[in-house]
């Protein structure tokens, strides 16, 4: 068995509040946003849009600071980006004059290891998305499937304690979805690092979460959480997951766009 990339961390966010100016009016993006995601835990957050999923996860990489608040990974705060979290997109955003290999590359170049060390590290998570032998291609030959398996192993090169996931499967048709979320939960299973995903697809969040946050209308408040308490593998048709999927449906009705 391939050895679990990070120690596993938990993620405490405390009473959160983000704002954002635009066109010269403050909007309030998230208001007392409190969550604790413990260690090796894979959690979906659910919304409808402009609740400010995103935000909270750019809050918690340190890409953006709150207006009030703290957010915690383990015992330290969080004060800006960090090795000690990943993050992939939904557009997975390899660079095309770069291979598969070079682009999950990029995840270690502020580690300290030998180039031979990275090019072991490389060859494994490369193995480890199902990627093998795609190594040198470029991202113009890779399917969308492919692109994003190649997204998330750079997302995991630096060995963060956290992999954040916006919307990762969010660009991908239905077969193709379908099929990644097998391999994100293999993945998981395999490494074992703290999760936490945005996602609008409420089958998804079943299937793949031991907790699903349901945040409400901007601003962003964390309406509830549900615990997935189905044993995994979650066959998509079981009668548990559909009737928490419209206990889900029926919690998110009154805040989805028209």
């Amino acid at each position: 068995m391939i050895e679990r990339v990070a120690e596993r961390a938990s993620v405490e966010i405390r009473d959160v509040w983000k704002s954002f100016a635009v066109d010269g009016a403050e909007v309030r993006a998230l208001e007392g946003i409190s969550l604790t995601v413990a260690p090796g835990e894979f959690v979906s957050i659910i919304g409808p849009s402009g609740c400010g999923k995103s935000t909270l996860l750019r809050l918690v990489a340190g890409l953006e600071v709150p207006d009030r608040g703290e957010l915690w990974v383990d015992s330290s705060p969080v004060t800006g980006p960090s090795l000690r979290c990943g993050i992939a997109f939904q557009d997975h955003r390899l660079f095309p004059w770069l291979t598969v290999a070079a682009n999950i590359g990029l995840g270690l170049l502020k580690t300290p290891r030998s180039q031979a060390e990275k090019r072991n590290a490389i060859q494994r998570l490369v193995d480890l998305v199902g990627l093998t032998g795609f190594e040198n291609a470029y991202p113009r030959q890779l399917s969308g499937g492919m692109a994003q398996r190649a997204s998330i192993a750079r997302s995991l090169a630096a060995e963060p304690q956290i992999l954040l996931l916006d919307e990762p499967l969010g660009a991908l048709d239905a077969l193709t979805r379908a099929r990644m979320q097998a391999e994100l939960l293999r993945i998981w299973e395999r490494e074992r690092v703290t999760v936490a995903m945005v996602t609008h697809d409420v089958t998804e969040a079943v299937l793949l979460s031991d907790r699903i946050v349901v945040m409400g209308r901007r601003p962003g408040r964390v309406r509830e959480v549900l615990t997935v308490d189905v044993p995994r593998p979650r066959p998509r048709n079981a009668f548990s997951l559909a009737t928490l999927s419209a206990q889900l449906a029926e919690l998110l009705e009154g805040d989805l766009d028209n």
